[in-house]
């Protein structure tokens, strides 16, 4: 699998070319309020009836959109103020609807094995890093698929202690709801034949009953907090690195799922500051012990919509990949296991509760069936004892959903928050999982859109790429980058190319309550666009994955230049 994720080099590179702008990201703030006219544009956008429309000019003043149509705007301004674009496409900038950018960030700064074939393969990379980094005292990295590999089966220790037998070693599946440690790990963490396996966790064992060293979902905790944590310049750099690789790929919006306590006050502090290089709507964790004091403070926003937070993240169950994904009936491939429940009913309706009372949106990650219906379940609860419809609430991934539970997604007002690349990387594995009975109603893009349910769309990054054109690829084809299957996988679930635009753009504002300000060209919004190098409504299909942005624009300012 060539790795799309950006190398350091690459990110030093990017790095270098925004410096050498100088006005790209220095001088923001000044360029916002300058008027520029915008003409020869090959604009495409939606309306606020969520219509696709052209227009050929535009005018932005003050970081946001005063006049945008045909050229007829352009009468009372003279030659030498406008800018052509020489018949360039224009798209609204995109907005990632569900990722996570510190861990994009942590991601691009450890050692990346999204591309290892297998489980040896892996631990030689490890080793070569480890040995070109003596001064680290643990060895981290993400990104490991054993779907992926000859064998499909989950790696153990003694392939890691092998090659590195006294440095500990933590490595996150890429869906984030498994690890893998060596021996040493493993010691440090008090992890021997005799733990138990916590409540929404499963440490695997062999046939003695000696831990693997693989840990599914909550038993990943026995190890994590041992690792010393990333310190705050660490986490600022995460943040500045993930940015950048993101208004890079035409992301201006992100909603981040999963933030503590910590990247809340330093997001806020950046925002407060103008300093912050993508606009960030966020949903605090609902483990973070601050939860109650930032859900007393109310809702957050800031005058120039960088930084948001009226949401709150909390987990259902794990991840299909690694059988945690909770099922109402047992797995099609271990058929003593129907997966991991990580919140229990009560906690759930707790979280709904105070979070409703406060004025938050609940964004719940459910990807089996039985996780998506307890979320239906609590929150129609919630409607009943507490209220909040109008907070349109979100189901993230609602990847596994029971036939008659996606109706109740338009009953409830409940938003399908989706990731299509999700489909194409768990294609391989999903009907081995679940059964082709149950994927009737699974990665259901069309029939959400068929009942009227507004789709959020976006890549999950760091567990997918975070490249937007992926995903639109993904929506509309129902193939992975290689354009296979030939006819898509269940290809009757696929979905048109405006449809996959409108949901990484005003739909995905829609459902972080900023559709007044974000997610489409129009008079009032800010001037949020992309340029990029071809017209992706007229190309065709299996070429949409290679849609490169030339520009990136945030509040009328570049601050993104292809080099």
């Amino acid at each position: 699998m060539v790795n799309q994720i950006l190398s350091i080099t690459r990110i030093k590179k990017l790095a270098l070319t925004l410096f050498i702008l100088g006005s790209v990201i220095s001088c923001t703030n000044h360029d916002a309020v300058q008027l520029k006219v915008f003409t020869n544009i090959n604009g495409y956008s939606f309306n606020n009836l969520r219509e696709l429309n052209k227009f050929s000019s535009m005018v932005v003043e003050g970081g946001k959109i005063v006049a945008i149509g045909n050229d007829t705007i352009l009468d009372k301004f003279t030659k030498s103020d406008l800018i052509d674009l020489e018949g360039q496409t224009m798209l609204p900038g995109i907005t990632d609807a569900h990722g996570h950018v510190s861990s994009l960030g942590y991601t691009l700064m450890q050692i990346d094995l999204r591309d290892s074939e297998s489980a040896h393969q892996a631990a030689k990379k490890i080793a070569r890093y480890t040995n070109q980094r003596p001064f680290l005292k643990w060895i981290r990295g993400r990104g490991w698929n054993q779907v992926l590999w000859p064998d499909k089966k989950f790696p153990n220790s003694k392939i890691l202690d092998e090659l590195v037998p006294n440095k500990p070693i933590w490595l996150e599946r890429i869906d984030g709801h498994a690890g893998w440690a060596n021996t040493k790990a493993l010691e440090l963490a008090g992890i021997t034949t005799n733990t138990l396996s916590p409540p929404g966790g499963e440490i695997l064992r062999d046939s003695s009953g000696k831990p693997t060293g693989v840990l599914i979902d909550n038993a990943m905790e026995l190890v994590t907090k041992v690792i010393p944590p990333y310190d705050e310049k660490e986490l600022m750099q995460a943040i500045e690195i993930a940015s950048k690789h993101l208004i890079g790929l035409g992301i201006t919006s992100v909603h981040d799922a999963g933030v503590s306590a910590r990247e809340h006050r330093i997001y806020r502090a950046l925002a407060g500051k103008k300093e912050l290089l993508v606009r960030l709507y966020g949903m605090i964790s609902s483990t973070d012990p601050e939860l109650p004091t930032i859900l007393s403070e109310g809702p957050v926003t800031d005058e120039n919509d960088l930084y948001s937070a009226r949401s709150v993240k909390v987990y259902t169950d794990g991840a299909l990949g690694s059988r945690g994904a909770a099922l109402l009936q047992p797995y099609s491939d271990r058929p003593d296991h129907t997966g991991l429940l990580l919140t229990s009913k009560q906690t759930l309706r707790d979280i709904l509760e105070d979070a409703v009372l406060s004025g938050f949106q609940v964004a719940i990650h459910a990807i089996g069936d039985k996780g998506n219906q307890l979320a239906l379940d609590e929150i129609e609860w919630s409607y009943s004892s507490v209220g909040g419809k109008e907070l349109r609430h979100r189901v993230e991934h609602a990847q596994v959903v029971d036939l008659e539970d996606i109706a109740r997604f338009k009953l409830l007002n409940v938003i399908p928050s989706m990731q299509p690349t999700h489909a194409t990387s768990d294609m391989n594995m999903a009907e081995d999982r679940i059964g082709a009975e149950r994927l009737k109603g699974a990665y259901a893009w069309r029939t959400f859109i068929d009942q009227g349910s507004r789709l959020a769309s976006g890549s999950d990054f760091p567990i997918e790429l975070a490249n937007p054109f992926y995903g639109i690829h993904a929506a509309v084809t129902r193939q992975n980058r290689q354009n296979l299957p030939i006819k898509g996988w269940i290809s009757e679930q696929s979905i048109s190319i405006t449809e996959a635009i409108r949901s990484f753009t005003i739909d995905a504002a829609w459902a972080a309550h900023q559709e007044t300000t974000l997610g489409s060209l129009e008079v009032g919004k800010w001037a949020d666009f992309i340029i990029i190098d071809r017209d992706i409504f007229n190309e065709p299909q299996e070429s949409i994955w290679k849609t490169e942005v030339l520009q990136t624009w945030i509040a009328g300012a570049v601050v993104y230049q292809k080099s």
